[in-house]
């Protein structure tokens, strides 16, 4: 029996600059289940960004709700909402959002360390080796290549096990043999832990692996483009 973990209501975003109102996302309505991988498309400036931090809790609507795993995020205060994201959510960035001044190893530690895990230094190690980055541990981000520094963002993201993992054009700044690679890496560790998927690409490739695909024009779903055959 599959489980809705997210759901969006009414769901909208605009931003105000000088004297001037921009809608970002309208009516945005969504339902999404466990295990799932779910593709955002769209072209740029369609509001697939916006709608991963929506859903992510790392910005709020101006209108419209969302609830992850039965909870309305949208009521909760910020104080609340932190170590939800913490416990809950992982996410990666197209341009990796690295602690420069930390290690590989400390960059991965970091969200487990934020929960008092005793274990984050060995969990972490471990999922260096997983992805091939044990001898690269002690090296600072300045030291990694664009492919490395990914899959340490990865493995920062999965630290804590989340239930949602949302990557927001996680291969756009990589070369196409380190985005194969990444995919595969993703999608592999989906497959694993269940951890329902949900990423932002225009790019046909990833979509094609996806369970659906849902699509947005000038920030509103687009009807009847949403399965992959």
């Amino acid at each position: 029996m599959t489980e809705t973990i997210i759901e969006t209501s009414g769901l909208s975003k605009s931003y105000t600059i000088g004297e001037r109102s921009i809608t970002v996302l309208e009516d945005i309505s969504l339902s999404i289940q466990t295990a799932e991988f779910v593709v955002v498309s769209g072209n740029s400036g369609s509001g697939k960004t916006t709608l991963l931090s929506l859903l992510s809790g790392l910005d709020r609507p101006n209108a419209g709700s969302i609830r992850i795993a039965g909870n309305d995020i949208t009521a909760l205060s910020e104080n609340a909402l932190a170590p939800m994201r913490n416990e809950l959510i992982g996410f990666v960035f197209q341009a990796f959002h690295l602690i420069p001044s930390l290690s590989a190893l400390e960059n991965v530690m970091f969200p487990a360390e934020l929960r008092r895990d005793p274990d984050a230094k060995k969990k972490a190690m471990a999922l260096l080796e997983r992805v091939g980055l044990r001898d690269r541990s002690l090296n600072t981000p300045l030291q990694l290549s664009g492919g490395e520094k990914q899959r340490v963002a990865i493995c920062r993201a999965l630290i804590n096990r989340p239930r949602l993992l949302f990557a927001d054009e996680p291969t756009g700044n990589l070369d196409s043999g380190n985005s194969r690679e990444i995919l595969r890496l993703m999608t592999q560790l989906h497959k694993e832990s269940r951890t329902t998927l949900v990423m932002a690409t225009h790019s046909l490739d990833i979509a094609n692996q996806a369970d659906r695909v849902v699509h947005l024009k000038d920030g509103r779903l687009v009807a009847g483009q949403g399965e992959l055959s």
